[in-house]
């Protein structure tokens, strides 16, 4: 077995910042277990297989591929610095001479492109609908998605960003949070300020023990819900974010017309070998 593997820094143009996550080229399917072998193997928060569909194809011209995700301890529907991290193998690696690539998920198909020296993905928008009543907590609103299991708590206004950059939630006692399977991530988030010098219109940090990722530093899926939440609470459908991680990210953010999320992102390739085993 030789698999062309790559690890490439997603949501940055700096090496060593942003998510990264490891890419796999594989020419047929590989049995289950060897994929949830080799994301434990690269042990980053997400691994990423694509999968080449027709046999007369390669990885340069190719138009169409299925796509898999893999945490290192299970598979997940969806994931979107993997996402961007394989587009960014594709185009800037192999070469691939598509304008548009298209991925088979189990999200369904996402549409990705190119556009200047940024990446541009075509994602499913999941709103979040507020659970709870929060009266006199120290956050301003609690929501959840039912559709990603991802819960929301809003900081309020007038915390300092230095409120959500010295979190340190404990891994285990999220996980006893909900015993019934409800969540299976933990977004906390808080206004921007737009006029200031960077522009962004919201920070988060996000949180997913639930597949044994503690802390994911950067994550695409995370902002289908925040752009949701965030594109009604300040009228606008075109944000700009920054994931506020100790790596941290930046995510331009824009609501189509048809109900769906447009993701963009840079990318940079930190590695590249073969797989064997």
């Amino acid at each position: 077995m030789e698999i062309p593997v790559f690890t490439v820094d997603a949501f940055t143009n700096l090496p060593f910042k942003g998510n990264p996550a490891a890419v796999c080229l594989l020419l047929h399917e590989l049995q289950d277990d060897m994929y949830q072998n080799i994301a434990a193997e690269m042990n980053l928060s997400e691994t990423a297989f694509i999968i080449r569909l027709n046999s007369k194809d390669d990885f340069s011209s190719g138009a169409r591929f299925r796509l898999r995700w893999f945490t290192p301890t299970t598979e997940v529907p969806l994931c979107g610095h993997a996402t961007l991290a394989s587009a960014a193998v594709l185009f800037y690696k192999k070469k691939n001479v598509n304008s548009t690539v298209v991925f088979e998920t189990l999200s369904g198909e996402l549409y990705v492109r190119q556009q200047g020296e940024s990446i541009v993905m075509d994602f499913p928008l999941n709103k979040p609908t507020p659970v709870a009543a929060v009266g006199d907590q120290p956050v301003q609103e609690v929501c959840l998605c039912a559709t990603t299991k991802m819960l929301m708590v809003r900081l309020p206004d007038s915390c300092d960003r230095s409120v959500l950059t010295s979190l340190q939630p404990d891994p285990a006692v999220l996980l006893r949070v909900d015993t019934g399977g409800r969540v299976r991530g933990l977004l906390v988030t808080m206004i921007g300020d737009p006029g200031c010098l960077s522009g962004y219109d919201f920070y988060s940090r996000n949180f997913f023990p639930w597949f044994g990722v503690p802390e994911d530093p950067v994550t695409g899926s995370a902002h289908t819900v925040l752009a949701g939440y965030w594109s009604e609470k300040l009228g606008k459908k075109k944000m700009l974010a920054y994931q506020c991680s100790s790596r941290g990210g930046e995510l331009e953010l824009e609501l189509q017309d048809d109900g769906r999320l447009n993701i963009a992102g840079q990318a940079v390739t930190v590695l590249q070998g073969i797989l064997t085993g």
